[in-house]
């Protein structure tokens, strides 16, 4: 009996934003030993460099692009460099988010509110509709927004930042709806409590990582390597019937 090819993306593009660091890295390495050429991105050039750098030192393909996706036209930009160079786009990543104040909801600052909406639902919003129309021009693809339980349970002190991650949610819908007659399958990840430097006002503080703890039935926090491989699947033919799911990787929080 052979093995199933159901997680091969071999000669698949794929683009996958805040790849940097953290969940976004793991998520780059995953897809490129799968066989993907990934697009390694975020703000700064030097940081993906190293990741696709790493990605290819094992074998795999890998190029790196700068994007803040909290910029109109460094969208614009990234996606004329991707149609230029490839011409095509069959897996777009969502990942990059920003969450700048940790706060009661009263003392929310505008400023803030304005750099998170930008960057989690404006820029999502618009990544989205350049990949899709990329996917579209091809014949299909898949677009994975990295939301957060915290759209389904907001956290506390991080009002703003979970209502865009509700919006996320949302617009996850929205595009899976609307662009499956083009062949574009849409869903989210909802990350729970994950070991990164984007988490560690949590992570890092004892009094709340304990409270947490007490919410999770696996009693830990997850790796950013256990983020990719649900990503995986839901970029592949594994999940060829998967479109509008927000699906949960949370160790049991949200259960």
């Amino acid at each position: 009996m052979s093995k199933t090819q159901l997680f091969d993306l071999d000669g698949k593009i794929a683009f996958v934003s805040g790849a940097s660091r953290g969940i976004g890295e793991a998520i780059a390495h995953l897809l490129a030993q799968q066989g993907a050429e990934v697009i390694v991105a975020s703000r700064k050039l030097d940081d993906c460099q190293t990741v696709a750098d790493a990605i290819v030192a094992k074998g795999g393909k890998a190029v790196a692009m700068a994007c803040h996706i909290g910029e109109m036209e460094q969208i614009q930009a990234v996606f004329a460099e991707i149609r230029q160079r490839y011409g095509r786009l069959d897996i777009l990543v969502n990942n990059a988010a920003t969450n700048p104040q940790f706060c009661n909801v009263l003392d929310t600052d505008l400023g803030a509110f304005q750099k998170t909406v930008d960057v989690n639902i404006r820029g999502y919003y618009f990544m989205s509709i350049e990949g899709g129309k990329l996917m579209k021009d091809n014949g299909g693809g898949s677009i994975i927004n990295v939301a957060s339980i915290n759209g389904v349970s907001p956290g506390e002190f991080q009002g703003i930042y979970s209502v865009t991650k509700a919006a996320v949610i949302s617009m996850t819908k929205v595009f899976a709806k609307e662009c499956a007659q083009f062949g574009i399958r849409c869903n989210a990840l909802l990350p729970g409590l994950t070991d990164t430097r984007f988490a560690s006002a949590l992570t890092k503080n004892e009094a709340i990582l304990n409270f947490a703890l007490q919410r999770i039935p696996l009693k830990r926090v997850a790796e950013p390597s256990e983020m990719a491989g649900a990503v995986l699947y839901l970029a592949s033919e594994a999940s060829s019937y998967t479109t509008g799911v927000a699906l949960n990787v949370d160790g049991g929080f949200l259960s």
